[in-house]
This record gives C-alpha cells, structure tokens and sequence, in this order.
C-alpha cells in the first residue's frame, strides 16, 4: 500500500480559491462516496480535510495503482470547486508516500498552520476521520496515518514550546481592534455564528470587559445557549440587517458558501453611525463579508490572510521548538513506512498460511485413512510428520539445488537464516552446500 495527498492551503493558494473548495462538515461523506464512485475499478481508501487554512485529500491504495489514481483524483478535486486541473495544479502540493506521512504529521502537529502550533487543527482532523469512516473509505492505511498523526502531535505539544504563547486568530483579532479603538471597553462587539472559532474570539473579547456583545446566528437557540456563557445578547441573524449599526467591532465566521454581509449593509450601517468607523473580521473560508466591503473608507476589514502576518511574527519566536519538533515528525514518519513495508508482506504471509493449511489437511486426511485401516498410530504418526517435512521443505530444496555459483551461496545463506536459525553459519563456507537442510 502507499498515499499520497493533493493540498490546497494558505501557502498555495488565495483566499478566494480556498472558498471554492471549503467542504461544510455535512458535505465531507457524501464527497467522499462520491470519489469513490468516480474510481470504482481502484476503491482506493479517501478522506477529505478542510478548514479555513486548507482542503485536502487523502488517498491510500496498491503502491502499484498510487500513481495512476493521482490524475483522476485531481480532476475530481477541481471539478469539485468548479476549476480546470491545471488551474488546480497551480496552486496544489501532490504529496506522496513519506512525503504525504509528513505532511500529515506537520498539519497535525500545527507547523503548518498560520499560527505554529495552534490546536484546533487536531480537532479538525479528527472530525475527518470520522466522516471518512462514516463515508466507508477510511481503511487500515489511512486509519493508521492518522492515528499516527494524533500520536505525533502529542508528543509534539508535550515534548517541545510549540505552542507556547501562541497567538491565535482570536488574539490577533483582539489586537487589532485595540489599534483601531482606543478602550475596547467603550465598544460594542458583534459575534457572527456560534462555532468553535466564534467561541475562541468572544473568550478573547470578553476578557476585555466592552461595553456590550452580541452574538448572531441561523439558529436562535444556539446562539442563546453561547450567549448566555458570555452575558450578550443574542440575534436572529435575520435580523443583522438592521442592528449592523449599532456595533463597532464585528468578527465572522460561519460555514454559509455565500456571504451574509453584504456591501449594501454595511454602506447603510456607516450612514447610520454617521461614519465612525467600524473593524471588521472575517475568519471564514468562503467569505462571509463581500469582499467590496473593504472599499469603503471607514471600514477596516480584515480577512484570515491578513491575519496571517500578525500570528506568524509570533511563530517566528518559536522557531527553536520547530527543530525538535520535526526530529519527533522524522521519527514517526520512519515508523509510518517501516509499517507500510512490512504491510506490502502481507498477501505472501497469507498465502504462506493458506499453503501451509492445505498440507496439513492433506496429511491428516491421510493419517486418518490409514488409522481406519488399523495402521499403528506411531507409524501413522511418523508418516503424518514425514509427509509435512517433506512439503515445507520440497520448493526450498528443488530451488537451491536449481541455482549455482553466487546465486547459490545467497541462496544457501537464505535457507540457513530460515530452516537453521540456532546454527546460522553459512552452509557454503564448510563445502556442504544445500545437503545440510536434509539432514
């Protein structure tokens, strides 16, 4: 078996392309089944990660079918996001065997998040593995990769500062906002959903003490249940519209694919404040902001990638932690293909076992023949141990007597490995050739 990975991230790809392809939690499965049904002659193993940094696929099948698959799963992808491959190529990584195996562990670990080390992305993967077995395209392959990811970004948290003073999104946000506003306790905040992201910032927030906060959601009741932890208000989000006006600071994030801030709103919004200013964060991955919205002049807008250098000139203070961090990645990335080299062993072991199992029902059907034909048990018992040897042993022999010279001598030492595993010395060394294992 071998994997390989096609990722569309934050370092290949703008935001605007990442929406295309941002998969709802609910959409993962039938995506997944559906890229199997696109590749029915191969039935490869597939599970689908995506969160507002990237979306990729996980592929495992036959080492010998990997790289044939690599193609197709490409114009599956883009046709997913409405893109031609090539456009597609452009902006993805194809990742194969060790490569793939690091870059699991990298994303799973968070060296290859915006922020370094942030959590969240364990979470995420996990939730991908789920919908992948739920979808029944997980597998024993990728089954391992990514329980070999969660155990190495374990290690990775509790063995080195990764994640030491990480300045998440949430954080950054808060930052941003005392720049623009000179007491964030004079400011009333907005929250746009009721997620985990969501949450994560409002924390943040409400550690500021503003003046008031308010949290919008499709589902009232949702919204009211995080609302209520926080002491804010909660709004149907039908009713954004409307209460724009009345907050300074607006963070969003929900998994909507069509923004639900439009540029009309927020001009209206503006006029009604009589133009003080308004910051503004979109944290989701296909916008939830129209991008135009920006233009207005009393508007700051920032998106996840503008975030993106605040939090990495965080990461670059931890940069010492990386290095120990990637020897714990090479060493998992080693155990991952030492496993999956053993794992391409697997049909010869048991057609060793299914071989091995005929011959036993053969000479125990012919023990048995003989007993009922009142043979001595000792004479049928040595028949019966008699014929076993000579089967295990008939194709060990016919191919080291077949072969001669250098071929003879690796095959000698083979057979000694094997058969004469106390007395290992090479059988060719003392001139006895192949005779020894018929003593």
């Amino acid at each position: 078996m071998s994997v390989f990975a096609l990722s569309l991230n934050h370092h290949t790809a703008p935001l605007d392309l990442r929406g295309r392809f941002a998969f709802a939690p609910e959409q993962l499965s039938p995506a997944l089944r559906g890229f199997r049904e696109r590749l029915t002659r191969a039935l490869p193993e597939a599970a689908l990660l995506s969160t507002c940094n990237r979306t990729e696929l996980y592929v495992a099948a036959d080492a010998a079918q990997v790289r044939g698959l690599v193609a197709p799963a490409i114009d599956w992808f883009a046709q997913q996001g409405g893109v031609s491959g090539d456009q597609l190529r452009a902006h993805t990584h194809v990742l194969e065997h060790h490569d793939a195996a690091r870059h699991a562990f990298r994303v799973a670990s968070g060296l290859d998040s915006m922020v370094l080390g942030e959590p969240q992305i364990l979470g995420q993967m996990k939730q991908a593995v789920r919908e992948a077995d739920s979808a029944g395209t997980l597998g024993t392959t990728l089954h391992q990769l990514f329980q070999r990811s969660f155990s190495v970004a374990k290690d990775v948290r509790t063995s080195t500062e990764i994640g030491a003073h990480s300045i998440s999104m949430a954080a950054a946000s808060v930052r941003l906002a005392s720049q623009l506003f000179e007491d964030l306790r004079d400011i009333h905040v907005l929250f746009v959903g009721a997620g985990e992201m969501i949450e994560l910032v409002a924390t943040h927030f409400a550690a500021r003490a503003p003046k008031g906060m308010a949290i919008a959601n499709r589902t009232l009741e949702r919204g009211e249940k995080l609302a209520s932890r926080f002491g804010a208000q909660a709004l149907r989000l039908a009713d954004l519209p409307q209460r724009l006006h009345e907050y300074d600071a607006i963070v969003s994030c929900t998994a909507s694919t069509l923004p639900i801030i439009g540029l009309g709103a927020v001009r209206s919004a503006l006029k009604a404040r009589r133009h003080r200013p308004m910051f503004m964060v979109d944290l989701a991955v296909p916008r939830d902001i129209e991008t135009e919205v920006a233009t207005l002049s009393d508007v700051y807008l920032y998106t996840v990638d503008d975030l993106s250098a605040l939090v990495q000139s965080a990461g670059e203070k931890r940069q010492a932690a990386v290095a120990q961090a990637e020897a714990i990645i090479d060493a998992g990335v080693q155990s991952f293909a030492h496993w999956l080299d053993q794992r391409s062993s697997v049909p010869l072991i048991q057609a060793l076992h299914r071989q091995a199992d005929d011959w036993r029902t053969a000479e125990i059907a012919r023990a048995r023949k003989l007993l009922a034909k009142g043979a001595d048990i000792d004479s049928v018992l040595e028949a019966l141990s008699r014929g076993l040897t000579q089967k295990m042993l008939h194709g060990t022999l016919a191919e080291l007597h077949g072969s001669d010279g250098e071929q003879r001598a690796q095959m000698a030492q083979t057979v000694s490995r094997l058969f004469l595993r106390q007395n290992a010395r090479n059988p060719a060394d003392d001139g006895q050739g192949g005779h020894q294992g018929e003593r």
